[in-house]
């Protein structure tokens, strides 16, 4: 495939559709289950000797507002709020506990701890956090795989000996990017030598998997820009990597607003600067991973997709798969194997809800037969490059990705759906075959980022 045909088939599909992190997206959910039907999907899902938890905990507060950033926030220098959000985290997890029996006894495989900032809370409150999920749930034999986000900016070597101490052993640090111009531009100042010292201190203390998040598609970014960006993320030789597509979408984040569509790149120009960064990681031995990670050999997620055991969640990709996701916190989103569950967003609201002993649900989605058959198709299109296809599947393909064939995106027999070697820009288009939902959806607006 030549520059110029890649470059045509980039703009061509550049086109909004969902990450897959869930499918159907959240756009699309409804039937929205009460408490009790939610929290029975729960019960029913870990109630088998072989089903396993995971947890995610959603921790809001960040001291700024990075105007890149699409995650749910609470923007506050008053440290204080801290113990309190904690103590409420927990008093939801014990209204989980008293209505679903199951959660006394299935263990914990994994813990996440995502934000906002997690080390905007002080170490001790941390541990208050860490050592009351372990108190109140039985934690996985073998040990649980506790992983957290970071802002170097922010956290301390007491915060990461805590952390330790209490089971968390994968580190994930925010970066974006390391270009001063490309940081003033979308506030988020972080010297270079600050995150690698993080790394470092990381590395001393225990953890042993280091990720970075990078994004590629911001202000100020060009190629230059990323080649520089590879010659330091090298320098530091993470574990893994998450390098994503910014996803704009000034419709739900306002502070995007302040960013002119000439002001950023897109398409063919945005995929350079992912592609910049790719061809070096790989010469130095990265393995890619889904459509937007990087692992080195040895870590757990490069290892899980050489064996074919990739999953991937509302958490994104990750090496084990779990039966159930808990999500405690505001905005926390949950699922198992039949229901979609999202607490409430606005953290008075979610902090009242559970106050009253409420599950804080703000919306759901109950899944139908046919959408879980399609969110395993679509699970193992994002993990492997392949689904399975039946008779009728294969017929509704050829017709509905006809161009993406013959653009020799895709490959279609009666029994699979393969990308081809050069397709990985366009996962997500092809995800979107088997996504009914959109392809009848009749939007009144934006719903979506692009897809490049």
């Amino acid at each position: 495939m030549t520059a110029r045909t890649t470059s045509a088939l980039l703009e061509k599909y550049d086109v909004p559709v969902p990450r897959y992190t869930s499918y159907p997206a959240v756009p699309h959910w409804q039937d929205t289950p009460d408490a009790a039907v939610w929290c029975d999907a729960m019960n029913a899902a870990l109630t088998p000797d072989s089903a396993s938890l995971a947890l995610y905990v959603h921790l809001p507060f960040c001291e700024v507002l990075c105007t890149f950033c699409g995650c749910n926030t609470v923007i506050t220098r008053n440290h204080e709020r801290s113990g309190p959000y904690v103590a409420t985290v927990l008093r939801e997890l014990d209204t989980y506990l008293a209505r679903v029996p199951a959660l006394h006894r299935r263990p914990v495989s994994q813990i996440h701890l995502g934000g906002g900032t997690p080390t905007f809370m002080p170490p001790d409150v941390l541990t208050t956090l860490l050592e009351g999920l372990a108190a109140r749930l039985p934690m996985r034999a073998d040990g649980f795989e506790g992983s957290v986000e970071v802002d170097p900016r922010v956290t301390t070597r007491e915060h990461l000996e805590a952390m330790r101490a209490c089971g968390i052993s994968r580190i994930s640090l925010g970066v974006q990017d390391f270009d001063s111009e490309v940081l003033r531009l979308v506030n988020r100042p972080q010297p270079l030598e600050m995150t690698s010292a993080l790394c470092r201190l990381a590395r001393e203390t225990g953890y042993h998997s280091v990720n970075l998040d990078l994004i590629y598609g911001l202000p100020g970014q060009s190629p230059a820009t990323m080649m520089r960006l590879a010659d330091s993320v090298l320098a530091l030789r993470p574990d893994r990597l998450a390098v994503y597509s910014f996803a704009r979408v000034p419709w739900i984040k306002p502070a995007q607003r302040k960013f002119k569509d000439e002001d950023l790149p897109a398409g063919a120009a945005k995929r350079q600067l992912y592609e910049c960064l790719r061809d070096r990681l790989l010469a130095a031995g990265y393995q890619e991973i889904g459509m937007d990670h990087f692992a080195l050999p040895h870590d757990a997620l490069a290892v899980s997709a050489r064996a074919g055991t990739l999953h991937r969640n509302f958490m994104g990709y990750t090496d084990r798969r779990t039966t159930a996701l808990l999500g405690l916190g505001v905005s926390a989103i949950s699922e198992t194997p039949t229901c979609y569950h999202q607490n409430e967003k606005v953290i008075t609201v979610y902090e009242r809800r559970v106050a009253e002993g409420e599950i804080p649900t703000l919306r759901g989605h109950l899944l139908s037969g046919e959408d879980r058959r399609r969110a395993e198709r679509i699970r193992a299109l994002m993990t492997t490059g392949r689904a399975p296809l039946d008779l009728g599947d294969a017929n509704d393909a050829r017709r509905w990705l006809a161009e993406l064939v013959a653009d020799g995106l895709v490959e279609i027999d009666d029994h699979e759906l393969r990308m081809t070697p050069d397709s990985k820009p366009f996962l997500r288009n092809v995800a979107a075959f088997f996504d009914t939902y959109l392809r009848s959806a009749h939007q009144d607006g934006p719903a979506y980022s692009r897809a490049i």
